[in-house]
């Protein structure tokens, strides 16, 4: 994410951004909110054209909206932003803002709260961060994954089927994966999956490619495809390469959590549940899924909820819904709380 312009008066203002991959268009689906004032440039009808006309003539103008509904379309990598127009027509009608990376945008709103202007800095600062794949595999299979901010986006599976000659079939699955590999750009490689293939795939890349097997990081997983990415994270692999990763400490509050639940211990999880352990002060850490928490600004002031849970002395966690921690966190209410004492 670039930040071209900010202009903030106290809590209110202006802040131009400018998207540079799917995973800032992702934050913006989180920092942009209803009552929002939005600009972009975006293609209008000419006046001048004959409504009744298919072919139209399509002029490019800067529209503003107000914001109603804002959608992220993850496979078309793209954002789109529903609203009332308000500036740069004469037309009073509605329009749907298309964002896409490298496309600017202002975002004006009368209160920016320290979330959303938190998610900026993470932005652009992660925007500096090296690019990562992850490659699980084990005899006959292997699954590839793009390390996003919301998580591990698996791109790729490739399956191999071993004839009576196994050693030359082997080697053609390993090319197979290899030919996957190099249709991504990436700076590090992690290589993980149970047993001995990932080091056989290994010394096969070496062999083919050592430029690109300089860029690997072995990594030991008991099982493959998205089960063997959360391992990966769990791991503190990819730490090594990016720094603290976000999406890893997701997973392990999740399984705290989750054991707490089970053994009927120190958690809390729906919101009546985190309101009444707030009473109580008992609040230590506080999960909340980031698709839990757009729905709940629409309904209450749920960021002064979350205030008064830092000043009573918890931690709050935001969590992304688009990982599996974050799904799990919804599936349980959207909101939970790891507890200092039993209540």
């Amino acid at each position: 994410m670039k930040v071209v312009e900010e202009r903030l008066k106290g809590e209110e203002g202006e802040i131009k951004l400018i998207p540079e991959s799917i995973e800032d268009l992702w934050h913006l689906k989180y920092i942009i909110q209803p009552g929002d004032i939005v600009f972009s440039l975006t293609k209008r009808a000419s006046e001048s054209s004959d409504k009744l006309r298919s072919d139209k003539q399509m002029i490019t103008v800067r529209l503003g909206v107000k914001v109603d509904r804002v959608e992220f379309h993850k496979f078309a990598n793209r954002l789109r932003i529903t609203g009332r127009i308000v500036a740069g027509v004469e037309d009073s009608g509605y329009h749907t803002l298309s964002i896409t990376d490298g496309k600017e945008l202002s975002i004006i709103k009368e209160r920016w709260n320290e979330e959303q202007l938190e998610r900026i800095k993470m932005a652009v600062e992660s925007s500096n961060r090296p690019e990562v794949l992850i490659l699980t595999i084990e005899e006959g299979e292997a699954s590839l994954g793009i390390l996003r901010q919301w998580g591990v986006d698996e791109v790729a599976v490739v399956k191999g089927s071993y004839g009576k000659d196994r050693g030359n079939s082997r080697r053609e699955f390993f090319g197979e994966v290899y030919s996957v590999l190099k249709n991504y750009e990436f700076a590090y490689l992690v290589i993980a999956g149970p047993g001995f293939t990932k080091n056989d795939f290994y010394e096969f890349l070496k062999e083919k490619d050592e430029q690109t097997a300089r860029k690997a990081i072995m990594a030991d997983t008991s099982s493959i495809g998205v089960r063997g990415f959360i391992e990966v994270l769990k791991r503190g692999v990819v730490d090594r390469i990016a720094g603290k990763l976000k999406i890893k400490r997701d997973a392990e509050f999740m399984d705290r959590l989750l054991e707490e639940i089970a053994k009927g211990g120190n958690a809390a999880y729906g919101l009546e549940e985190v309101r009444k352990a707030m009473e109580y002060g008992a609040v230590e850490v506080m999960l909340v899924a980031d698709e839990f928490l757009r729905q709940e600004r629409e309904k209450w002031d749920i960021d002064s909820f979350l205030r008064n849970a830092e000043n009573m002395g918890a931690r709050v966690v935001i969590m992304s819904s688009e990982f599996e921690p974050g799904k799990q966190l919804m599936a349980l209410g959207g909101i939970a709380a790891l507890l200092r004492f039993k209540i």
